[in-house]
C-alpha cells in the first residue's frame, strides 16, 4: 500500500506537511521494531495468531478465527485501513502488535475513537505500547480537527480482565486514560438446577426463519437505545451480524407478541473454540427485551429456556457479558439466573 508516514497518519492529505511530519513510521517505532500499514488478506492469519497468543497468556479461553476477522474487516465504517491501522513487527520480522481505530458518534453527542490494540505477550514493553497510543492519539486528533462534530471527543480503549491484564491497565493509565465504565464476564454452571419459568401471557417463542432476521435485528437495536454508549447501528452492521461464523438461529429464543418481536436471547455455541480448549460452553448473549414487555419476567424466562437448551446440547456452562451499571438491572437479573462474575473488564477514555 506504499510508504506510511507520520504525515499520512496525523494530517489529512489536503493539509500542508511540515518537515517534522515527514518522519517515517520506522523512525518513530521503538528500537528493535518497525511499523507498517495493513497488508491485506495476508495479515489476517498473523492477526488471529497474535490475538490467540494474547488470549492464552491472559487466561482467556477464546479462539479468534481468520473468518471472524475477515467478516469484521469487510464491514468497516469510518475507518480507512491505509491511515487508521498500524502493524508492528520486530526487525527480525516477528509479529509484535497491531492497532486500529475508527470514529463514531453516540446518542449523547460524544465523538469517540474506539481503539483495538493487541500487543504480543513477549513485547509488552511500555515503549512499544506508548508509541502505538501516540500514533492513535495523533490520528484521532487529526480526524477530529476536520470533523463537522464540535462536541466532546475521546480516544477509547478497554481491558478484558483487570486481574490478568495488569500491564495493559498500566499502559492506559500511564498514557493519561481514565477508567469510565466496568463490565463483568459471567458464568453459569449448567449442572446446577435450572428453574422453570413460564413466558408472560400472549407471548410465545417461535422457530426463527431467515425472513425474521431483520425484524429481530431491529427489535434488538430498539431495545438497546437506553444503554450506555449507544449509537445507531447501520445496515453495514446488520450485514456483518448476518455473516458472523457462529450464528445458529436454531438455538435462538425469540419471543413474539403477535407480529412483533418482544424480546430475545440469541444463544450460540462456539464449537471450534470449545474443541480447542476442551470445554463445553454455550453463550446466552446478546439478551434484549423491548420496552412494552419489560418488567414482566420475559427476559428471565428466555434466559432459563436458553440454559436448558444448552444443557440439552451437552454444554456444561453458559457465559454472557454485562455492563455492571446497566440501567435496567441486568446484573441482578443474571445473578438471579445463577450467573456469577468470573472476569472484570473496564473501558478507558482519554479526552482529546
Amino acid at each position: 500500500m506504499g510508504s506510511l508516514t507520520i504525515a499520512s497518519m496525523i494530517q489529512p492529505s489536503s493539509h500542508p506537511i511540515t518537515m517534522t511530519e515527514q518522519l517515517t513510521l520506522t523512525t518513530i517505532a521503538p528500537a528493535g521494531f518497525v511499523f507498517r500499514q495493513f497488508a491485506g488478506d495476508q495479515d489476517y492469519g498473523k492477526m488471529a495468531e497474535l490475538i490467540n497468543a494474547i488470549n492464552r497468556a491472559d487466561g482467556h479461553e477464546f479462539l479468534q478465527s481468520v473468518e471472524e476477522l475477515m467478516n469484521q474487516y469487510s464491514h468497516l465504517e469510518n475507518c480507512d485501513l491505509e491511515t487508521d491501522f498500524i502493524f508492528a513487527e520486530t526487525t527480525g520480522g516477528r509479529t509484535a502488535a497491531y492497532a486500529r481505530l475508527w470514529w463514531e458518534i453516540d446518542e449523547e453527542g460524544l465523538l469517540r475513537f474506539p481503539l483495538v490494540l493487541n500487543l504480543h505477550p513477549e513485547f509488552r514493553q511500555l515503549e512499544l505500547g506508548r508509541a502505538i497510543l501516540a500514533w492513535a492519539e495523533g490520528r484521532a486528533r487529526a480526524i477530529a480537527a476536520t470533523h463537522s462534530h464540535t462536541g466532546p471527543r475521546v480516544l477509547q480503549g478497554w481491558v478484558g480482565d483487570m486481574e490478568t491484564e495488569s500491564e495493559r491497565v498500566k499502559l492506559f493509565e500511564s498514557a493519561g486514560f481514565a477508567a469510565v465504565r466496568y463490565g463483568y464476564l459471567m458464568t453459569r454452571d449448567l449442572n446446577e438446577p435450572i428453574e422453570d419459568r413460564a413466558l408472560p401471557a400472549e407471548v410465545e417463542v417461535r422457530p426463527v426463519q431467515p425472513e425474521h432476521y431483520h425484524a429481530i435485528w431491529d427489535a434488538h437495536v430498539e431495545a438497546f437505545r437506553d444503554h450506555w454508549g449507544y449509537r445507531t447501528p447501520s445496515e453495514t452492521d446488520y450485514e456483518r451480524w448476518l455473516n458472523e461464523p457462529d450464528r445458529d438461529h436454531s438455538l435462538w429464543q425469540v419471543a413474539w407478541a403477535g407480529d412483533e418481536v418482544a424480546g430475545m436471547v440469541l444463544t450460540f455455541i462456539a464449537h471450534k473454540e470449545n474443541d480447542e480448549f476442551g470445554q463445553k460452553r454455550g453463550w446466552t448473549d446478546p439478551i434484549s427485551v423491548r420496552r412494552p414487555w419489560r418488567k414482566q419476567g420475559l427476559a428471565k424466562a428466555l434466559i432459563l429456556r436458553s440454559l436448558k437448551l444448552l444443557k440439552e446440547h451437552g454444554m456444561t456452562e453458559a457465559m454472557l457479558g454485562v455492563d455492571t451499571q446497566n440501567p435496567n438491572g441486568a446484573l441482578q437479573l443474571y445473578e438471579s439466573c445463577g450467573f456469577k462474575p468470573t472476569k472484570r473488564g473496564v473501558t478507558y477514555r482519554k479526552n482529546l
